[in-house]
């Protein structure tokens, strides 16, 4: 049985860069009919980096538009808006980023009262901002590895578009369930911003400025609250330890044959490591007690010796070797599989990580050179006779796959 769940959805998403996108992508994961508007000839972010040549196609853009099907249409072609904001309404529901008085909620649910719109704003007075403009405020740059505060460091990983692409379809999936039960529709607006400093409220991060009136602190690749650290193998590679919990801490005591040493630490330090904050006061004698057992055996000898005490651990890859080595990943998961995107050719893809019992996933579709679907989408959702759907191309209003620059 594939996913039956939101099959009977159709979206509209007209949107760049990432939270948007990756926020449609998660509704086609779960079986929703995804109709994505591009440019014609792409738009902002078609030809982002990577790109599988120099004029080839974008990488990026094909893994965040699985599963989707493809509108190419003229944008600043007052027609080619009109086509959009009917499709909007034909669907229903609307998911973007793009900032359009065309696409505004009152002007489409006075012919839709039930409507369904998403927007996903920089800051919620409309402004712009990136991931990377807002996560530089919400102080994480200042206690990233071992930064400070005049000289911050970036994490690579655009944390808040991936909360706010997840937030953005839980909100809509939150909205269809509305909608079903009482008839009405929604007009959501969620900020980038705002997805990351109420997540700081929620890790308390933000109650620990404001009532212990104190910063966090750099503290380089240690866990912060607990004992966590990265420790150097005989040959050269690196593995994470972690030791929240007390069945965690106890097995790495155990399995590292430390527990005198640890014994005579906490009597000297006056803490008792039984407790995660004062194994945090005490993390750096733990970790140099813990250091020359790594040191003097070889990663293959760690890893078995770890797992079979179950300590709570990971090894350090790069992304090469995590394809080559790690049993999560690869087709012995059912999670992932292989498909050939047009343009880019075979390669190993992820479904949605949500595992239904007894409910089979989707197969994943490739993501779709421009303007695919056109001719099938207005045909479909907005019943145009062939002859009118050519008239459009005609005049260059709409367009198919054939206007794709990366062919």
């Amino acid at each position: 049985m594939t996913y039956p769940l939101l099959n009977h959805v159709s979206v509209v998403e007209s949107s760049a860069f990432i939270a948007a996108p990756l926020a449609g992508m998660t509704l086609a994961e779960f079986g929703a009919d995804v109709i994505r508007i591009d440019m014609i000839g792409g738009g902002i972010d078609y030809a982002r980096m990577p790109r599988i040549s120099p004029k080839g196609r974008s990488l990026y853009w094909t893994a965040l538009n699985k599963g989707k099907r493809s509108v190419a249409v003229d944008i600043r072609h007052p027609q080619g808006r009109e086509l959009i904001a009917d499709m909007a309404v034909a669907a229903g529901n609307l998911l973007t980023n793009i900032a359009t008085p065309w696409l505004n909620y009152e002007v489409l649910a006075t012919r839709r009262a039930d409507l369904i719109a998403c927007v996903i704003q920089g800051n919620a007075d409309g402004s712009t901002a990136v991931d990377y403009t807002v996560n530089s405020s919400t102080g994480y740059p200042n206690m990233t590895g071992d930064a400070s505060a005049d000289r911050p460091v970036n994490h690579v990983l655009p944390a808040w578009d991936i909360a706010c692409a997840h937030q953005a379809a839980f909100a809509m999936v939150a909205a269809l369930s509305r909608r079903q039960l009482s008839g009405e529709g929604s007009d959501i607006k969620l900020a980038l911003s705002d997805v990351a400093f109420s997540t700081l409220s929620h890790l308390g991060v933000m109650a620990e400025a404001e009532l212990l009136e104190q910063e966090r602190p750099a503290l380089g690749n240690y866990l912060y609250g607990a004992f966590g650290l990265d420790f150097a193998t005989a040959d050269g590679r690196r593995v994470m330890i972690v030791a929240i919990s007390s069945g965690q801490w106890k097995a790495l005591v155990q399995c590292c044959d430390i527990g005198l040493a640890i014994a005579g630490a906490q009597h000297s330090l006056k803490l008792d490591f039984a407790d995660e904050a004062q194994r945090f006061e005490g993390r750096e004698i733990i970790a140099a007690l813990l250091r020359p057992w790594f040191a003097s055996r070889t990663f293959k000898q760690v890893e078995s010796e770890l797992s079979r005490a179950k300590v709570c651990w990971g090894r350090y890859n790069s992304v090469r070797e995590l394809l080559a080595t790690d049993p999560r990943v690869g087709l012995g998961n059912p999670l992932y599989e292989r498909i050939d995107t047009p343009g880019i050719g075979e390669h190993l893809t992820a479904r949605s990580a949500a595992r239904f019992e007894g409910v089979a996933h989707l197969p994943t579709r490739a993501a779709p050179l421009l303007g695919t679907h056109t001719d099938e989408v207005l045909h479909q959702l907005l019943g145009l006779s062939g002859a009118e759907i050519g008239r459009l191309h005609d005049a260059g209003v709409i367009a198919g796959p054939e206007k794709d620059p990366t062919l």
